[in-house]
């Protein structure tokens, strides 16, 4: 079932399958060896009875959400009724379990999607790497050969649609958590401006910075999830490649690029520009003050800090030391920096947004590296502290922008996924999905 949303549709007018046999394949796929540590829980019984039901009304000639009857993962970060909610981490092993549906959730059931389970994620969704050294690492199925990371901290999610145990995973998006394991995987990932999405029934790891939203296969099944769980949807603004401009930053986002990506990454602008798009090399300078900016750790170590500083009192010995060390950096933020903080971010937020204003998206790569192996990282801390801010460094910089932000993938069948990520300004969805609408058939992937 490794295919797209709309793929899916047309199998299911031609009586090619059925919802029911699509949530079987996925059931079957979920007890393969490809699938560890990808679900921390699985409801592919009560799926199964959704698909039935979709099936038995399309059958009736009852109109169906294109979502209705197929399998949706969601991200261990979200409410399901009736379970418990452990955002990847033994601390919260004693969370009662939620008496209500996150709305996001609830919005996925009303479309008709059926749930399959709780996804794997990075404890409390702190990193951008997809290691969880409590219930495993999902493997990134794009190599065979190497177990390579997932990518995270929305690991489980970009897993399950690559394997096709789910045609889309609800995750989030704080500093990159959907794109990077979106590019890093070889699936689209759209990160809304975060506005647009209810987080309630979401445990925080950042109140300023977090995004609900989610991973498929194209732009259109990303378009589809985020028109059923935003709170309006948005109508893609497409126009031709010929009319698109996209601006492409000389400082910061292209720096250290391994190979395969700087390769990946240039032949995407030589197809986009041979279809006509106009590519402009611009001076982005307020890239380079991020680091000092977010030097104290920023708005998510501050505010996890503030969610966490209780448990870490009494529970420190059950988190991934990993995970504590970044959000221990938020204890020595007081008042008067996050003050500091927010005033810099606005002021940042208006010079940026001046630059880009008269493009159609900002475009580089969505990280500099294609996916590591897992054995160095899980070895190697100073390592993996280096691959993880690297893996943030591009994907962050518009979380911080209060903007929104897509992946691609541009690379080709014999190397590595890589992704190519088209970013804007706040509430410039419509224009930016419409963008890459236009530019996806272009830069994808040959078959």
């Amino acid at each position: 079932m490794s295919t797209d949303i709309h793929t899916l549709q047309t199998k299911l007018r031609d009586g090619a399958t059925s919802r029911a046999n699509v949530i079987a394949e996925a059931e079957q796929l979920a007890q393969t060896p490809a699938a560890n540590a990808v679900f921390l829980h699985t409801t592919f019984d009560a799926a199964a009875q959704v698909a039935r039901a979709a099936d038995a009304a399309s059958l009736a000639g009852k109109p169906l959400h294109p979502l209705a009857g197929l399998p949706v993962s969601v991200k261990d970060l979200f409410n399901i009724a009736g379970e418990a909610t452990h955002a990847g981490s033994p601390v919260r092993s004693d969370a009662a379990a939620a008496t209500a549906d996150a709305t996001v959730v609830r919005r996925l059931r009303d479309s008709g999607a059926a749930l399959v389970g709780r996804t794997n994620m990075t404890e409390f969704a702190f990193s951008g790497v997809g290691i969880n050294p409590h219930f495993g690492t999902p493997v990134n199925p794009a190599d065979a050969q190497v177990a390579r990371i997932p990518g995270g901290s929305s690991s489980g999610a970009a897993v399950s649609v690559a394997l096709g145990l789910a045609v889309a995973g609800l995750g989030s998006d704080t500093g990159g958590s959907i794109r990077i394991p979106a590019a890093l995987c070889g699936l689209a990932g759209f990160k809304p401006t975060a506005r647009r999405v209810p987080l309630d029934g979401a445990f925080p790891l950042s109140y300023t910075l977090d995004t609900a939203c989610a991973m498929a296969r194209t732009v259109h099944d990303c378009v589809l999830v985020d028109s059923v769980i935003a709170d309006e949807a948005v109508i893609p603004a497409i126009k031709a490649a010929a009319g698109i401009r996209l601006a492409i930053p000389r400082q910061y986002l292209l720096d250290d690029l391994d190979p395969v990506v700087a390769r990946a990454f240039d032949r995407a602008l030589g197809r986009l520009s041979a279809a006509g798009v106009q590519i402009e090399h611009i001076d982005l300078p307020e890239l380079s003050e991020l680091p000092a900016i977010n030097a104290a750790g920023g708005f998510t170590a501050a505010e996890a800090y503030a969610i966490h500083r209780h448990a870490l009192a009494t529970r420190r010995e059950q988190y991934d030391p990993r995970v504590a060390s970044r959000i221990d950096r938020g204890a020595s933020m007081g008042a008067a920096d996050y003050v500091d903080l927010m005033r810099a971010r606005a002021d940042w937020i208006a010079r940026v947004a001046a630059r880009i204003g008269g493009f159609d998206a900002v475009a580089c790569p969505t990280v500099p590296m294609v996916a590591p192996p897992i054995a160095p990282l899980v070895a190697d801390d100073a390592l993996f502290f280096r691959t993880n801010a690297l893996l943030l460094r591009n994907t962050s910089a518009f979380n911080f922008l209060d903007g929104c932000s897509i992946s691609l993938p541009c690379h080709q069948p014999d190397e590595l996924p890589v992704g190519l990520m088209l970013s804007h300004g706040a509430l410039r969805d419509a224009q930016l999905l419409g963008t890459a609408i236009a530019l996806e058939s272009i830069v994808k992937p040959a078959a």
